[in-house]
């Protein structure tokens, strides 16, 4: 397998990473399959592509006629069987069971060239790729959100991934219009973990009422980021931040400083959350 027999790909979860990855695809020129295990979600997610690519033309990013192009190769799938195609790439909830189900019943239908990948930012690349007859072409591509803007891909080596595989997702990544960058895998990988106590500390300082998260967003972005830690965690989902955070302590043996925070956890039980929900640190 090479980058040019790479002609469609499936998507497997329209959520919010799904959507932006798929977008990302169809943009790139490929031909993209989006399933979802809820079959009223992918007409969702298109419809939401569809909206993001007119505010596109609107600021003259694309045409109108490139905006139809890319909206015209995205594919609503039902049916879990038909997923026969050249990439795979899984952006599903972090749960271990479930993406080794996926990965498996996908090396049942596609053939031995086929790439799978996993878009997880804290499950093991190699456990994951222990359900698999074939784990040398099963690797991680992390895309960060929204995965239309943001330039970096981490490529996750597990202990079985195939060097062959390595070079072809590093030539995929740039024919994407990527950077990538190549992690052993490690829980979080590079940037979740580094990251990871952008939210955990700026959540203890909130929590010990020394400053609210509207002053921590403000000085943040007043030292240069573009977004504080409260707006970031409520546009990926406080739900899917607090998981990887949870994930990682579990992976560190209960190290302190990757310790859950209550007030995500009491956010998540309210249903707060984030702006998928209408409401989460701020009110959308």
């Amino acid at each position: 397998m090479t980058t040019e027999n790479i002609k469609t790909i499936a998507v497997i979860g329209a959520g919010t990473m799904g959507q932006g990855i798929a977008q990302l695809l169809a943009s790139s020129g490929y031909a993209v399959m989006l399933y979802d295990v809820q079959p009223e979600l992918t007409k969702t997610a298109i419809a939401s592509i569809r909206k993001n690519l007119e505010t596109n033309v609107e600021r003259g990013r694309i045409t109108s006629e490139q905006k139809d192009i890319s909206i015209n190769r995205i594919e609503a799938v039902g049916d879990f069987r038909t997923l026969q195609v050249d990439l795979a790439i899984e952006a599903v909830i972090e749960k271990l069971d479930i993406k080794q189900k996926i990965f498996s019943e996908l090396e049942k239908i596609n053939g031995q060239d086929c790439i799978l990948l996993s878009n997880t930012s804290s499950l093991s690349i190699t456990q994951i790729a222990s359900a698999l007859k074939h784990p040398g072409r099963f690797a991680g591509l992390h895309f960060f959100n929204p995965a239309t803007a943001m330039k970096l891909v981490e490529i996750v080596i597990g202990v079985a991934t195939d060097s062959t595989t390595i070079e072809l997702l590093k030539d995929f990544s740039s024919r994407i219009s990527k950077s990538c960058v190549i992690a052993k895998d490690s829980p979080g990988f590079i940037v979740n973990r580094i990251a990871r106590h952008f939210y955990t500390e700026s959540l203890r300082i909130a929590e010990d009422n020394v400053t609210n998260f509207q002053t921590i967003d403000a000085l943040m972005k007043s030292s240069g980021f573009k977004m504080g830690p409260f707006e970031l965690m409520d546009l990926i989902g406080i739900d899917i931040n607090y998981s990887v955070t949870e994930a990682m302590f579990n992976a560190f043996h209960q190290e302190p400083k990757f310790r859950p925070n209550r007030l995500q956890q009491q956010k998540i039980e309210a249903g707060y959350l984030g702006r998928k929900s209408g409401k989460g640190f701020y009110e959308y």
